[in-house]
């Protein structure tokens, strides 16, 4: 019994025996906010109001029978489960979908066109948030102004921009990808790819930076992190929020700023040059990307930012180990030299004997496949079950006997949190596949 419940008594009245008491379930009343002004049903006199404690709520003897009070024991075999319903929210002609991934400057999104019927991503950037991180709004600029020039298919093409002014918010509308190379490595025992997967990234990532150079546009953050797929395997440089486009009548690459990440930094922004060759830059983070992808390594290592940028400045990278060979063994070495006179331009490396032949697959190895954080084998949207519940909306119930048959365990009595998982599960492999709980109740 909660101790707050309380009887109404005059200032007068004592409390009764608790064998003569008799109550109506209207002397049982809820706390309230205030003592004052608190007056009896019929009467004008202003009354007090005295607490009882749990003692005496039990000598009071009330028939709880016949009150709210009372909790009934129920069978686990009838509690009821219900979906959890998804909202349908719309963003302009957008049909919003589950979250992708998130990242420092916001959320990333499914979300489907409503008009063409495309699958998209949106990138979801509140301008509360992009205040608090350094130079934040104008690296944002800086990206949207870059990608409404830039067109080729190893580049994400920004679709649509949209801002809203209450919310303070602003969508950035890109083509949908269903994997990043980072998560595909990580998930990977390996953490790497096979040489022949790899040799197709990497190539692809020559395709785009060629493109990129070409148009006097310098990434400065390459890294697998910022590669993405799409659902046909192809790869999109994403993430220009450091990117620097070149004056288009100097006749050299130089840059003044580098803010990429420190693994992927060369020697001459680990040592704090004032200015360095653009260009040079994403070559060097390239070798990193393909040394990465090849050995699961790096080539430096630190136990923090400043032992790391320390081993980049003043160190050798890593030998790779054997296994991948000779040809590649000096790709990485050439990428990866100290010297940004010394490594090569895309079309030098294009020309390279590893990358001109195409490496077979080895005994053993299967290809990585791609895989979203909040996605399943198949890539299904995540935008259907939020159509399905606005159009044909109600919930579906089922119970926990219908559950643990549905799992097919119902030999030992399962704990809530496995239910909970399990069910959770459930819906998960109901919005997937766009149909309905296996049980129902009718």
């Amino acid at each position: 019994m909660d101790p707050r419940m309380c009887r109404k008594i005059s200032s007068s009245e004592s409390l009764p025996d608790a064998e003569n008491a008799e109550f109506e379930i209207s002397n049982i009343i809820a706390p309230q906010e205030s003592e004052e002004n608190f007056l009896l049903e019929g009467s004008p006199e202003q009354q007090s109001v005295t607490w009882l404690d749990d003692d005496q709520i039990d000598d009071l003897d009330l028939n709880l029978d016949q009150t709210n009070l009372f909790f009934h024991r129920v069978d686990s075999a009838d509690i009821i489960y219900r979906t959890k319903k998804k909202k349908c929210k719309m963003v302009g002609k957008y049909v919003m979908g589950d979250v992708l991934g998130e990242g420092s400057y916001g959320k990333v999104k499914e979300m489907l066109d409503s008009v063409t019927l495309c699958r998209r991503a949106v990138k979801i950037l509140k301008k509360r948030k992009l205040r608090r991180i350094p130079n934040g709004e104008q690296n944002v600029q800086r990206e949207i102004q870059l990608l409404r020039i830039l067109r080729h298919k190893n580049v994400i093409e920004l679709v649509d921009v949209m801002y809203n002014d209450e919310k303070q918010k602003m969508y950035l509308v890109m083509e949908f990808c269903v994997g990043v190379l980072q998560d595909m490595l990580e998930s990977n025992p390996s953490k790497k790819f096979p040489q022949r997967q790899a040799h197709d990234y990497f190539t692809q990532l020559l395709d785009g930076l060629e493109y990129l150079h070409g148009q006097g546009v310098v990434h400065k953050d390459i890294k697998p992190g910022n590669l993405l797929l799409t659902l046909d395997q192809t790869l999109k440089i994403t993430d220009f929020g450091v990117a620097e486009a070149l004056d288009m009548f100097s006749p050299k690459d130089t840059c003044y700023t580098g803010q990429g990440s420190p693994a992927f930094q060369p020697p001459e922004i680990a040592n704090g040059a004032e200015q360095f060759s653009g260009t040079k830059v994403d070559i060097w983070s390239s070798g990193v990307t393909l040394y990465n992808m090849t050995t699961g390594k790096y080539p430096f290592e630190g136990d923090n930012v400043y032992r790391l940028l320390e081993a980049i400045g003043r160190g050798e990278p890593a030998p790779p180990p054997p296994a991948v060979g000779p040809e590649l063994h000096r790709l990485l070495q050439h990428m990866l030299s100290r010297d940004p006179e010394k490594r090569p331009s895309v079309q030098e490396i294009r020309r390279h004997d590893w990358v001109r032949s195409i490496p077979p697959w080895r005994a053993g190895e299967a290809a990585v496949g791609p895989r979203s954080r909040r996605s399943d084998e198949l890539h299904s949207s995540t935008v259907i079950p939020y159509l399905v519940e606005r159009h044909y909306g109600g919930h579906d119930y089922y119970t926990e006997r219908e559950l643990r048959h549905e799992l097919g365990d119902g030999s030992r009595t399962m704990s809530t949190a496995e239910l909970s998982d399990e069910s959770t599960q459930c819906k998960r492999r109901w919005h997937s596949s766009c149909g309905r709980l296996p049980c129902r109740l009718t």
